[in-house]
Formats: C-alpha cells, sequence, structure tokens
C-alpha cells in the first residue's frame, strides 16, 4: 500500500471517529446550542471528507457542494446565536 493510501484510510478513520462524537452529541446534547454545534461540525466533517475525496481523485465535481454546505453551515449558526441571543435578552 502507498503513502498516499494509507495516509486516505487514516483520515477515513479519524473523519469516521469524528462523524461519530458528533452524532452522539447531537442525539444526546443536554442544550440546544450543544445540537446545534454538533451539528455545524457534522457538517464541517461533512465537508472535510468532500474536499479529500476531491484530492484523492484529482477532480473538482464536489465543489459546489462543498461551496453550498460551508453556506447553510454558516447560516445556520449565525441564526441559531442570534435566536439565542434575543432569548437571553428576554429574560
Amino acid at each position: 500500500m502507498s503513502l498516499l493510501g494509507v495516509t486516505v484510510v487514516i483520515v477515513a478513520v479519524v473523519l469516521s471517529l469524528a462523524a461519530a462524537g458528533a452524532i452522539y452529541r447531537i442525539a444526546a446534547g443536554p442544550s440546544l446550542l450543544d445540537r446545534v454545534i454538533a451539528a455545524d461540525v457534522l457538517l464541517a466533517i461533512v465537508g472535510a471528507a468532500l474536499a479529500t475525496d476531491m484530492a484523492v481523485n484529482h477532480h473538482l465535481d464536489n465543489l459546489a457542494l462543498l461551496v453550498v454546505l460551508a453556506i447553510v453551515g454558516f447560516i445556520g449558526s449565525v441564526t441559531v446565536a442570534r435566536f439565542v441571543a434575543t432569548r437571553k435578552e428576554e429574560r
């Protein structure tokens, strides 16, 4: 197995463990903010997996999907942060 193959296996294992941790936090998170942050982390992990696939296979087919994931993650995080900030002011 080449060095690239070993690196891909290591990256796949690390991303899989990180995704499992994020999914656990989404399911068992004690608060809404924990779940939202875990969902944002899961989007980042999916983006990293897409970028890894593009780097290994030398193509740019998933680039538009990667940009959309980044935008959705950013807008979702900002929306929840604004919702939580206005909710704390009301108390």
